[in-house]
């Protein structure tokens, strides 16, 4: 509307063409013009897109790769989003930069790769996650196991009597007609196709055609099947030697059955008696243990575990830092990042809190253990009053009217904010009293004059290495308002 162009950059030309047709529906109703370009398009088809995208007639365009060519020029480009960002290599990020500095980002993928995550975690790009399912959908089954043609022919028997459809991962292009042939043998009521990349446009399109159409009930494919195809009926997958691909890549393959209200079987198959490598193994065992909805962020997390965070300035996209541990590693990069940002870096102290009242997330307001870890993850991170704010407005809307349990969870994040500002290290209550224990280095001892007139013999003060004030309570029951208006007046 604002009279810019978008670019919508995907990995592969059948999810090219899949949001293709989609944009089209959507904005149908719109006096929007959308355009594709692939390697699908003929050599004056693309000519000529590439023609009104340079005029400015095309507001949206959707390509593959093919949009980052150098004969890609836009008039007045507004907007990159870049869907399946994991799949795109570090070549192919460093020419997106070259017209990042002027346009808006916006990537997004189920898997960060490590390296993204990472720089993510540590503040350098703005990060945010989807973590409720669309309505009715259900948790994939997933079963990690050696290679066994009876549970194969089980498993596509019992999706086919239920009327669905399944998808048969094998990656070689080379024997992928072969192993076609031995689905087809041991299953008599199939109806098996192949597909791979090396098809030309128009096989592809007419094989995933005549799969949606229900014309073949089983798909022996290559990964090509990984990017964002959607086919509901589709919904019991078997990969063979996923030992071989990576843990992003098992959690997105996984992700194109479960796509409707039934349940979904995943089946993770491995050679008969191969040793696994240690790496291997733990990526089978994450696909395994983590089914969830939302688990694609836990997924990354493991695999930047399993492999590292990489070069941030290099290509390199892997790689440990074991002599000081990943926390520290993240803790100087943060340091460096705020003082290359012009920021004050502040050592920030833990500072602990006892005190006599009850705060907790009751199990009766959030059931969902991972949703309650989450709540508890963002007070933690309340740096001021506005996160605070933002924490509260989030909980009210997800989860409702708040016990006073978590009224005092919020209370207890307020008054650590107000310590770290006044340079108190620690708070505790001691029957009626609470005793607040100050930094020696930093304590202005003007402040217990001032106490000593308003609070007169509710106040002893006691010098020492750590210097503490205590101050007796008025009324027991009022134990965080009155240690917020202690800390209100230092």
């Amino acid at each position: 509307m604002d009279q810019k162009q978008v670019v919508y950059l995907v990995p592969t030309t059948v999810l090219a063409t899949q949001q293709y047709e989609e944009f089209k529906t959507r904005m149908s109703e719109y006096p929007i013009r959308i355009e594709l370009l692939n390697r699908f398009r003929t050599k004056k088809e693309q000519e000529e897109t590439l023609k009104r995208v340079e005029l400015g007639e095309t507001d949206i365009l959707v390509g593959t790769h093919r949009v980052l060519s150098k004969d890609v020029k836009f008039k007045d480009l507004g907007l990159l989003i870049i869907d399946e960002e994991h799949r795109f290599g570090v070549k192919s990020k460093e020419k997106i930069k070259e017209f990042k500095n002027s346009i808006d980002v916006l990537t997004m993928t189920a898997t960060p790769i490590p390296r993204t995550l990472h720089m993510s975690i540590v503040g350098m790009r703005d990060m945010s996650v989807i973590y409720e399912p669309p309505q009715n959908r259900r948790p994939v089954q997933t079963y990690v196991l050696e290679y066994d043609p009876e549970v194969v022919k089980e498993a596509i028997t019992r999706e086919l009597e239920r009327g669905g459809q399944v998808f048969y991962l094998f990656n070689n292009v080379e024997g992928i007609e072969k192993k076609a042939i031995e689905i087809d043998q041991l299953v008599e009521e199939a109806k098996v196709e192949y597909a791979h990349g090396k098809m030309t446009g128009n096989q592809l399109e007419n094989i995933m055609q005549d799969f949606v159409d229900g014309k073949s009930n089983v798909l022996v494919c290559t990964t090509i099947l990984e990017s964002g195809i959607d086919i509901p009926n589709a919904n019991t997958i078997i990969v063979e030697n996923a030992d071989r691909l990576g843990l992003a890549q098992l959690y997105q393959i996984r992700g194109r059955v479960g796509r409707s209200d039934k349940q979904a079987y995943a089946y993770v198959t491995y050679r008969r008696d191969k040793n696994l490598t240690e790496v291997a193994d733990k990526r089978l065992k994450a696909i395994k243990e983590f089914t969830e909805f939302g688990s694609g962020f836990k997924i990354a997390m493991r695999d930047l575990e399993i492999r590292g965070a990489g070069s941030l300035l290099g290509e390199i996209q892997h790689g440990h830092m074991d002599q000081i541990g990943y926390d520290m590693y993240c803790e100087l990069l943060n340091q460096v990042v705020k003082e290359i940002q012009g920021e004050e870096v502040i050592e920030e102290v833990d500072i602990q809190i006892d005190l006599d009242v009850t705060s907790y997330i009751p199990e009766d307001y959030i059931k969902n253990s991972s949703q309650k870890i989450e709540v508890y993850q963002n007070i933690a991170l309340c740096r001021n009053e506005d996160d605070i704010q933002n924490v509260t407005d989030e909980i009210l809307d997800r989860y409702g009217q708040m016990s006073y349990e978590v009224e005092n969870l919020l209370d207890i994040a307020r008054i650590k904010i107000l310590a770290r500002e006044k340079n108190i290290l620690k708070i505790a209550q001691k029957r009626e009293s609470i005793i607040f224990y100050f930094d020696n280095e930093k304590f202005n001892f003007d402040i217990v004059d001032k106490f000593m007139k308003i609070y007169r013999n509710r106040i002893k003060f006691s010098p020492s290495k750590e210097p503490y004030i205590t101050y007796k309570l008025a009324d027991l029951k009022k134990v965080l308002e009155e240690c917020k208006e202690f800390l209100g007046r230092i």
